[in-house]
């Protein structure tokens, strides 16, 4: 009795319209309102990667204080997502969209406004913020709107938005940056995503009143997922934002690349991780693939890093290792949040959704000053493989699960 009592109030806090317990929007519309929400709430990341070397040239900072700026965004997203999935489950998903989308276009605006480093580190802590919410709110969205069937490749498309980011900020940003500069490229990004909350508020129904409703909070059935989920977000978090941060700096200082040329690096690693994500989150929708999938993933990742160490030798290399990275290390984020969905109790999607999202933040947060630190002192060589190492991590961490899956 209290567990369906609790799905009903699930159903009522993250979709109060429709007489189906769906919100009155659950089409295309809202399916691409949730990608460009993914897409802003880490759009800082991709703008200081494929910024990198105008920064680096520009105001003459070093490649750790690059990874520092990441670290800021990305610890105050880690510390702030345990709070952030309460508060979707308490105030509704709507509200949370909104907010997350308006604090990403100031955050973007002051990047664009930093007089130096330091105004830099301040604007991109704000950053933070959004991302801690953009996981909680937006699969809080496709459980109430999307029928299960169809949750797990609605997922793939939101989860792409991220990698959408990517390839906005690694090829129309970065031409708009060699036209206007850097600044008025990041202004324009912060404009876009200020009128994507305008229709975020315009576009999904209203959050009722009951959505902060009272009583104790439910505890999730599969938090020892969760938990392990976690620890693979981290490692995996580790290896992918070293390489956003890094690829395109990379490709100017030891490939020969011109700036642009190097941030279409990222705009390849974009579009790569794009399809990953819709085709792996589609076939994990399937029973028993979600499961199976992070291992499988996170070890085609590793052979990914080794093929980026490959590339200081054999130059054109880099290409094909930006796009497996795409296909098997990005697309391995959005398969764990399907199967985090898949494993949610009624009313903690929002809450087990920010716990996996932490476990990522803080992976991003950590990873680029290690690699910053690591290549200043033994060259990229060695990083690339402190990457292949992590991605390592991440396969023995969700291994069991896949052991467990073959032998059922």
């Amino acid at each position: 009795m209290v567990k369906q009592t609790t799905r009903r109030a699930e159903a009522h806090v993250a979709a109060p319209a429709g007489s189906n317990g769906r919100p009155a929007r659950s089409g295309p519309s809202v399916i691409v309102l949730l990608t460009c929400a993914m897409a802003f709430s880490m759009m800082q990341l991709f703008l200081l990667g494929a910024l990198g070397p105008r920064l680096v040239g520009g105001w003459g900072i070093s490649r750790t204080v690059l990874g520092l700026t990441t670290t800021a965004g990305f610890g105050i997203a880690a510390m702030l997502s345990p709070v952030a999935g309460r508060l979707v489950d308490r105030v509704g998903p709507r509200r949370c969209l909104v907010a997350l989308l308006l604090m990403a276009a100031v955050a973007l605006a002051l990047i664009g406004a930093a007089p130096g480093p330091a105004g830099l580190l301040i604007a991109v802590a704000l950053g933070g913020l959004p991302q801690a919410l953009a996981n909680p709110a937006t699969n809080k969205i496709i459980l109430a709107g999307f029928p299960p069937e169809r949750r797990g490749s609605v997922t793939g498309f939101k989860q792409s938005g991220v990698q959408v980011g990517a390839f906005v900020a690694g090829l129309p940003l970065s031409l708009l940056a060699a036209g206007v500069g850097w600044r008025g490229a990041v202004w324009a990004a912060a404009g876009t995503a200020a009128g994507a909350a305008v229709w975020a508020a315009r576009a999904l129904p209203a959050d009722p009143a009951a959505a902060a409703a009272t009583g104790p909070r439910p505890v999730s059935a599969s938090r020892g997922v969760v938990w392990r989920l976690a620890a693979f977000s981290l490692l995996l978090g580790c290896g992918i934002a070293s390489v956003n941060t890094y690829l395109a700096l990379f490709g100017t200082q030891r490939l020969g690349l011109g700036p642009t040329t190097a941030a279409a690096l990222l705009a390849t690693l974009g579009v790569a991780g794009i399809g990953g994500r819709v085709a792996w989150s589609r076939a994990a929708g399937r029973p028993g693939r979600a499961e199976v999938l992070p291992a499988l993933l996170a070890a085609g990742a590793v052979g990914a890093a080794l093929l980026l160490a490959a590339s200081l030798p054999v130059h054109m290399v880099v290409w094909p290792a930006a796009v497996a990275v795409g296909v098997f290390a990005v697309s391995a984020n959005a398969v764990s949040m399907v199967l985090v969905m898949q494993r949610a109790a009624p009313g903690t999607a929002g809450a087990d959704s920010a716990l996996v999202s932490a476990g990522f933040f803080a992976g991003f947060a950590l990873g680029p000053p290690l690699f910053g630190v690591l290549v200043s002192a033994t060259g990229y060589g060695p990083g690339w493989l402190l990457v292949a190492g992590e991605f390592a991590g991440a396969a023995m961490t969700a291994l069991p699960r896949l052991l467990r899956q073959r032998q059922g």
